[in-house]
């Protein structure tokens, strides 16, 4: 027996060890790639999913593996070319061919950036782009997914639906568009496409002809941001921030679409990588001839925007977009006749070249230049205006006649022409928990106006800045800065900014994270050009003008419960604005070294002599509650609502035109109450939208002397529809109005009615 015993366990220890040796040689056939992925700060990025796929085979079996905490990883896979991804929410998709021989051990180490296009990070919140919850200034982002849901065509059709927002619109499509941000005035906000400013100088931006065609986000940062953006971010900034070609089989998608008062719109994108360079490209019509007479719209717009990687901490980008718009303008038809003649056009350029480097693990670099360009005009050929007889005669409208007036202006042709220019540098030193930014900008202001009697006017300003960031530990970011503005017409001001974030609970189930924000900051906006110098008309503009202000606090709390599945938040917010610009009539009725009847001092005015001033003498606040929240029903259905309280206030106003602007009275165009309701599902192919929006009761007025102040509220009703047919082909249609509801945005000027339309996309989907 013990032999047979000894030759049994010897033949099995020989077996053991030949299967032992074989697997040993199996494995090491396999090539292994292991790495470190950190963030820009220098530290690990954890749970980050990397897998690799074969090469020219998508059925094949993937290899995955997920990074640690500190952001290391290692994965064994046969020897062949793959394609290894590296994916987390927030940072940039990376993707790498690797060619891996037999037994190869490659170490690939990367830096991941944060995704500027995520809905969980904020770009315009601070100098660095942000993770949400690091953010210490309420921030509202408007996704693609939202704008394609709710298929949102210009940009006022999504800001309606996001908290703290009014918007005034003088008539249906074409009609001037203001938005009020918090209770500010419509020039209080500053308006970004992807970095560069598109706001007239001290003016405000008609959004009526800006589209979101190859838009991907939008953010509304809400409270005085002047202290990184300078002036303008009164009460807050808008920025616009274009799509990026993510695939290297590019993407495709071309629609047209057709409805009532015989609107028409159509529009085509490609995007997609080529080797290092990433580019997006988009071109869109829309034409409607509008509910009355005289209220046709015509819309193009062409959108681009490119980029190329010149190494993992290198990249050149250049984004440029084009909005131009005609319009008929039939007026305030509910009060007069409307004019059958009257256009307005604008036209609206940007472009930003920006380069990001790093030199060394923790200092990056951004040099950026920007230029933005508006030009308006408003044409009446059949209407002028006449300084001392109303029936002379001006070259304008009859070039064959004489002017028979001491004045003789045409004010039916009116020309806006505005550029800004600007080069910004900035420097980042970014640890694990504190970064610093120092920055520079020197920016070019020019003007060529109808109205104002010099042919051309032109600023220069420049500005320092610094931005701290600092979390001292995992539940709190604070963020401090300031910013030193040097204006060509007010001189240097100094405005700061300071605000925390904490999260006072962690949880998952019932009761998730809490987290709670404080934000203080201070805003200024530079005069616009016809404030400064005179005009055509007699009047004299104010070179000693001081710049428009603002102090804004904000306070609110964020609440997550059920797993995420619902998320409510709640803001307060109280803004004083003062040395608020104003128009005053004046006499002159001594010389000018002795002053006038409005107490200044204006050289060139004679004994008796009528004209118009500016000055600083206005103040107001707006103080209120934004409430907001989203549920998901069940995994095919969500509920979205906000609702806005702004108690706006004039405290002083002593050169009020019209009796609504005097003080103790309301801001104008501002409810005191409005909010909206979204219900959402999407279901196999098919998704719905509902939206329900309301606004109380407005201060306003006609402005014609007829003594109307007050504008009504309103409830209307939106409802959008798709249904994906398969190989890319979707049909779509949304009503708007969709219960016809009669309504006015500002007094006079009626909303568009019911408005339906149909639709059909092809969509050629990019993949890597």
């Amino acid at each position: 027996m013990k032999p047979a015993v000894l030759r049994f366990a010897f033949l099995a220890l020989f077996f053991l060890l030949v299967l032992h040796t074989s697997q040993a040689q199996e494995h090491s056939s396999d090539a292994h790639i292991s790495g470190t992925l950190l963030d820009s700060s220098g530290a690990g990025v954890g749970r980050v999913q990397i897998t690799a796929r074969l090469d020219g085979d998508a059925k094949a079996p993937a290899f995955k593996t997920v990074s640690s905490d500190d952001g290391a990883y290692a994965l064994s896979l046969p020897a062949s070319r793959y394609h290894v991804s590296f994916v987390r929410e927030s940072f940039v998709v990376r993707v790498i061919a690797l060619d891996l021989a037999v037994g190869e051990r490659r170490k690939l180490d990367l830096s991941l950036d944060l995704e500027r296009l995520s809905a969980s990070v904020v770009v315009t919140a601070q100098t660095e782009p942000t993770s949400a919850d690091q953010t210490t200034a309420p921030v509202t982002v408007i996704t693609k997914e939202q704008i394609d849901e709710r298929q949102a065509v210009t940009l006022p059709d999504a800001l309606l639906f996001a908290p703290g927002i009014a918007i005034g619109r003088t008539g249906p499509e074409g009609g001037t568009a203001s938005v009020f941000l918090n209770g500010g005035n419509s020039n209080f906000v500053k308006v970004l496409v992807d970095g560069v400013p598109i706001n007239p100088p001290g003016g405000a931006v008609d959004f009526s002809d800006l589209s979101l065609d190859n838009i991907d986000k939008v953010e509304i940062v809400r409270g005085a941001e002047s202290a990184i953006y300078g002036t303008d971010a009164v009460s807050g900034v808008i920025q616009l921030f274009t799509h990026r070609g993510e695939t290297r089989i590019p993407e495709f998608s071309v629609y047209a679409e057709g409805g009532d008062f015989s609107s028409g719109r159509g529009g085509a994108q490609l995007s997609g990588l080529l080797g290092a360079f990433d580019y997006s490209a988009a071109a869109s019509y829309f034409q409607t001839d509008g509910q009355g007479p005289n209220d046709d719209f015509l819309n193009r717009t062409l959108s681009g925007n490119f980029g190329y990687r010149i190494s993992e901490t290198n990249q050149l980008r250049l984004t440029l977009r084009n909005n131009d718009s005609d319009a008929g303008i039939p007026g305030q038809t509910l009060f007069e006749p409307p004019s059958l003649y009257q256009k307005y056009f604008q036209h609206i350029f940007s472009a930003n070249a920006r380069w990001e480097f790093a030199a060394g693990k923790h200092w990056h670099h951004e040099i950026s230049g920007g230029d933005s360009y508006t030009h308006q005009s408003n044409d009446n050929p059949l209407q002028s205006f006449y300084a001392t007889d109303p029936n002379a005669f001006c070259p304008q409208t009859n070039p064959t006649a004489v002017p028979t007036a001491e004045f003789c202006d045409f004010t039916g042709y009116s020309r806006f022409a505005y550029n800004r220019a600007n080069v910004d540098a900035q420097t980042s030193y970014v640890l694990a928990n504190f970064a610093v930014t120092a920055g520079y900008q020197y920016e070019v202001e020019n003007a060529f106006l109808t109205s104002i009697d010099v042919p051309h006017a032109r600023r220069n300003n420049q500005a320092g800045y610094l931005d701290f960031r600092y979390r001292p530990q995992r539940r709190v970011s604070l963020n401090f800065g300031g910013r030193a503005e040097d204006n060509a017409n007010f001189g240097t001001r100094v405005v700061p900014r300071v605000g925390a974030a904490v999260t006072l609970h962690y949880g998952k189930g019932l009761w998730g994270d809490t987290l709670y924000r404080v934000f203080y900051g201070e805003g200024i906006k530079e005069p616009r050009f016809d404030q400064t110098y005179g005009d055509n008309f007699g009047d004299f503009g104010n070179p000693s003008l001081r710049p428009e202000a603002s102090k804004t606090w904000t306070s609110g709390i964020e609440q997550k419960l059920l797993n995420d599945r619902i998320r409510l938040s709640a803001e307060y917010f109280y803004s004083r604005f003062y040395d608020i610009v104003s128009f005053e009539y004046c006499t002159a009725d001594a010389p000018p070294s002795t002053g006038n009847s409005c107490n200044v001092d204006v050289p060139g005015t004679v004994p008796g002599q009528s004209f118009g001033y500016y000055f600083n003498t206005d103040l107001a606040l707006a103080r209120g509650v934004n409430l907001s929240g989203e549920a998901k029903l069940t995994h095919w259905l969500k509920l979205a609502g906000n609702y806005t309280y702004d108690d706006t206030l004039v405290v002083s106003a002593p050169n009020a035109f019209d009796p609504t602007e005097t003080a103790g009275n309301r801001l104008l165009r501002r409810p005191p109450n409005s909010g909206s309701l979204t219900l959402n599902g999407g279901f196999h192919r098919l998704n719905f939208l509902l939206d329900g929006y309301f606004s109380g009761v407005r201060t306003d007025s006609d402005f014609l002397g007829l003594g109307y102040t007050r504008n009504p509220g309103y409830a209307r009703f939106d409802m959008t529809t798709s249904c994906r047919l398969g190989h890319g082909v979707a049909l779509y249609g949304r009503a708007e109005n969709l219960l016809n509801k009669q309504y006015q945005d500002a007094l006079g000027y009626p909303a568009l009615g019911r408005d339906v339309r149909v639709g059909v996309r092809y969509t050629f989907s990019g993949r890597n």
